[in-house]
């Protein structure tokens, strides 16, 4: 006797495709979503503290969102030993 395939339950979880086009976001887009300025950006991918950047060509320069969204769900960590800037000098 031939078993007919079962279909999925639909309580199982299905993993995402990875096969698909990843989303692409400008400068523009990626300032809107962190509230930093340009330079802040800059200074923070530069230092390793935000994802970086990739040239799709020799002006434009794209974030993944996939990247982006791993990294506000990073910063939503509480560490009680993150700096906090240097401020201004106290007299």
């Amino acid at each position: 006797m031939i078993a007919a395939r079962q279909p999925k339950a639909e309580t199982e979880e299905v993993a995402p495709d990875k096969s698909g086009p990843r989303r692409m976001l400008c400068e523009k887009q990626v300032l809107e979503i962190v509230p930093v300025g340009r330079s802040t950006l800059w200074r923070m991918e530069k230092a390793g503290r935000f994802p970086k950047s990739t040239y799709i060509s020799p002006n434009r320069r794209v974030w993944f969102a996939d990247q982006i969204i791993a990294w506000q769900h990073a910063v939503d960590e509480f560490n009680p030993n993150r700096g906090r800037g240097k401020g201004r000098a106290r007299a």
